[in-house]
């Protein structure tokens, strides 16, 4: 019988000792759920089962409390077992609380058990008696031939997205329902990328002069390479190699834009009053490290044209979130990781469209999942013939 190891649960998440898991007699033959524990049968549907994975890791987000998702792999896919899911179920009935989920995460053939409820307990601390006490469970139900072919995996949520080193992409096990929308909408998803795609080549061949004529300005006006290039965290956590024109004198220290962002995705980052507008512009308008071209490059959002080589091999797509740097992700809260999952990121997006600099960053992430939700390839469309006039305008740009 395999588990997922004790250093790989903690190294995605690592927290507070106790987890009681005792359970009366009347407790053992209902999950709490109305389901008896010992009848398979009776366990939440794959689809119940993963709507409430959903449900308790949206809540999870916005209440900062924990849930660890428990799965039992007993490898019995395509075969007739019936007797050995029950002896399974009748295991997980005396092991979990009535405060527990238990369903199918994969219908008859993996187990799953969402733990909530932890209160001041240890995280680790509990997985590792939940661990021992199904594994005795178990090994007392079932000989040692049937348990070499059980598997028993745990996932914490929230897990770690620390900024720095390589951090692994998001792990899909926790974020069934996003897998299953971007099942659905293949078809739309094959247009996105058509879209994508074409869009990328045309704008490189078509920008061409004035790449050539920035490249040779840049190169002309400071010292340096031409492109700007900087590791961002893509679609599930994913790290790519995020291209820009440079629009900054080199070796210059990112603490003024690092002090600036923790400030700003707090909440704390004080907006500068724009001439002529009444609202605020949450951006560093007098960088001191941004040449003249640069200031030039980045009103009118030319030092983006590179991206679009990002949009042509894939890592990017014309529309979609901004992708953040990794010592940005270190200040999020929980919920802003939502922008980085349910979308791949993008040159333009609603926040280009409705007010750049001029929101503040929750509205910004608002913008973001209100995209995500309201996703079609003619909203796209849309957002792309709205992008112009803001370029052109310039209307919050810095």
């Amino acid at each position: 019988m395999k588990t997922k190891s004790e250093e790989d649960f903690q190294d995605r998440q690592s927290l507070g000792t106790h987890f009681p898991l005792a359970k009366s007699k009347s407790a053992e033959k209902s999950n709490g759920n109305g389901n008896n524990a010992g009848d398979p049968g009776n366990f939440l549907s794959e689809e119940h089962f993963r709507r409430m994975l959903a449900r308790e890791r949206k809540r999870s987000e916005r209440s900062r409390k924990h849930l660890v998702l428990m799965l039992i792999d007993g490898g019995l896919k395509n075969k007739k077992t019936d007797a050995l899911l029950e002896q399974i179920a009748v295991v997980l009935g005396a092991s979990i609380r009535e405060t527990d989920l238990a369903g199918w995460f994969e219908a008859n053939s993996v187990f799953g058990v969402i733990f909530t409820e932890f209160g001041d307990s240890d995280v680790s601390a509990a997985v590792k008696t939940i661990e021992s006490k199904v594994t005795a469970s178990l090994q007392k139900a079932f000989k040692a031939t049937q348990l070499s072919s059980f598997q028993i995996s745990f996932y914490a949520f929230p897990d770690g997205w620390k900024g720095g080193g390589h951090q692994r992409p998001v792990d899909p096990t926790m974020y069934p329902d996003l897998f299953e929308v971007k099942e659905r909408k293949k078809l739309s998803l094959l247009t996105k990328r058509v879209m994508d795609t074409l869009g990328a080549s045309v704008a490189l061949l078509f920008l061409s002069p004035v790449f050539l004529l920035l490249a040779i300005l840049i190169k002309l006006t400071s010292k340096g390479p031409i492109f700007f290039r900087q590791e961002r965290v893509g679609q599930f956590g994913s790290r790519f190699v995020f291209l820009k024109f440079r629009s900054m004198y080199v070796s210059t220290d990112a603490a003024i834009h690092k002090e600036y962002v923790r400030n700003f995705i707090a909440g704390k980052a004080n907006s500068e009053a724009r001439e002529g507008s009444k609202k605020g512009v949450y951006k560093i308008t007098n960088d001191p490290r941004v040449t003249w071209i640069g200031k030039f490059m980045r009103r009118t959002s030319l030092d983006e044209i590179p991206q679009f080589w990002n949009v042509l091999i894939g890592e990017m797509s014309l529309v979609g979130p901004r992708p953040p740097i990794p010592y940005e992700i270190e200040a999020y809260d929980i919920w802003h990781r939502r922008r980085l999952l349910e979308s791949r990121p993008g040159i333009t997006g609603l926040w280009q469209v409705r007010g750049r600099s001029k929101t503040t960053f929750d509205e910004m992430v608002r913008l973001d999942l209100q995209y995500s939700r309201m996703w079609s390839p003619m909203l796209d469309v849309k957002i792309l013939l709205q992008t112009p006039r803001a370029v052109f305008t310039g209307d919050g740009a810095y």
